[in-house]
């Protein structure tokens, strides 16, 4: 079909409250038993068949060691292959908390500051940028309170534009910004939450204008590496021509359920990749999970403790809503690519975050205060994966969390 109807089309299946999928509610070889535990599957398989999941994978963290783990269901409906503990899941938006985390280390190496502008950063390349687009601050990008509203249907055209045919990903990303240059932010920087993918898609731009490199190559040198996160990549879980890999599944207007294993349907744009492209198996997220709880103190070092600090800590309060879409922000704080959110039946806080691309859901759970983690995936969207999500955390939380005394 022509191309602009194919962007047409694809507007319309990824234009879902998923696409900004969030709740506000370690070592590099981290310890694990190569076998998750039966009952842990046991649990796992209940609630995927409750909820009608393809499959379904968790893992808990604690101390830095993986303890409990399990992966049931199939790789896409209509098939028989079984997923594995290693299968490669879609992260979505739970990849912002990985996008502050390599803008702290540009803040620790001098690159950047917390306080620098995108005019700053950027005004060589986006000439007749919106002065008051221009004061917008790297941590106010980072926390939704940049002013860029939520995606709009004008915003999601550019991450859908042809132009994504001629250029490499770090020019692509100027493009879309330089398209959108002319706006000013809806309201006062710093003064209003917005859950806006086109703000980390402007801090991955920044990040690559003071690395030098695409923020692929970042996250991949500077997180996947240092972590050990070998099953982590990019884009589409699955390999081209392989189901080797837990793949989403889009569900139309009318419940028609399709498995999307390849190709540009079965990711959100690659231009918005640091606002949610990452996959890895539920071992190296809980991994990840493991390093935050742990705040970095077992190492390795990817930032200093007092710029972790600071990506922890709230930034602004989520007015709360008489109604939301799966995975969107019902009330809670916002810090830097985290939620944080005091559950009723918790004694405190935690980070936590929810990703998705319209066809797979990822849900985190970090406690720094117990130095523990919880995470759950599925290759199904929605409010059945959500559910299933929120069931299977809490239940791992509360076996897993100290008692009180």
């Amino acid at each position: 079909m022509p191309v602009s109807a194919w962007v047409k089309e694809r507007i319309v299946i990824h234009r879902r409250s998923c696409l900004a999928s969030f709740l506000l509610a370690f070592t590099p070889a981290p310890a694990f038993a190569l076998e998750p535990a039966p009952s842990l599957n046991d649990q796992l398989e209940r609630t995927r068949a409750k909820h009608g999941l393809p499959a379904l994978a968790a893992a808990v963290v604690k101390d830095g060691k993986i303890v409990d783990s399990g992966a049931v269901g199939v790789r896409a409906l209509g098939s028989a292959v079984k997923v594995t503990i290693g299968d490669r899941f879609h992260l979505g938006s739970d990849t912002k908390a990985m996008t502050a985390t390599l803008a702290g280390m540009m803040v620790d190496e001098g690159k950047l500051q917390w306080s620098s502008t995108i005019g700053d950063v950027l005004g060589a390349e986006l000439l007749g940028l919106n002065r008051h687009l221009a004061v917008v601050t790297l941590e106010q990008l980072l926390s939704h309170t940049s002013g860029i509203p939520s995606d709009t249907n004008p915003i999601v055209e550019l991450y859908y534009s042809a132009d994504a045919f001629h250029y490499n990903l770090p020019a692509l990303r100027l493009r879309v910004l330089s398209a959108w240059k002319s706006h000013a932010p809806v309201t006062p920087p710093g003064s209003a939450f917005h859950y806006a993918n086109l703000g980390y898609l402007t801090v991955g731009a920044m990040l690559e204008k003071v690395a030098g490199i695409s923020w692929e190559e970042l996250i991949t040198k500077r997180i996947y590496a240092p972590l050990g996160l070998a099953s982590a990549g990019l884009g589409p879980q699955a390999s081209t021509g392989k189901l080797d890999a837990p793949v989403g599944h889009d569900v139309s207007d009318k419940g028609v359920i399709t498995p999307m294993p390849w190709g540009p349907a079965a990711d959100l744009p690659p231009v918005i990749g640091p606002a949610g492209s990452a996959h890895m198996s539920v071992l190296d997220f809980a991994a990840w999970a493991g390093w935050n709880a742990g705040s970095g103190k077992r190492g390795p070092a990817l930032v200093k403790p007092e710029t972790l600090a600071n990506i922890y800590r709230p930034k602004i309060t989520v007015p709360k809503l008489a109604s939301s879409g799966p995975g969107m922000p019902k009330e809670g704080q916002y810090a830097f690519g985290w939620g944080v959110v005091k559950f009723d039946w918790m004694s405190g806080p935690v980070l936590t975050h929810n990703g998705s691309n319209s066809m797979n859901f990822a849900k985190i759970v970090v406690d720094p205060d117990h130095d523990l983690g919880v995470v759950v995936m599925t290759n199904f969207p929605g409010q059945a994966a959500e559910d299933a999500s929120n069931e299977t955390f809490e239940a791992l939380y509360r076996r897993h969390a100290p008692k009180a005394t």
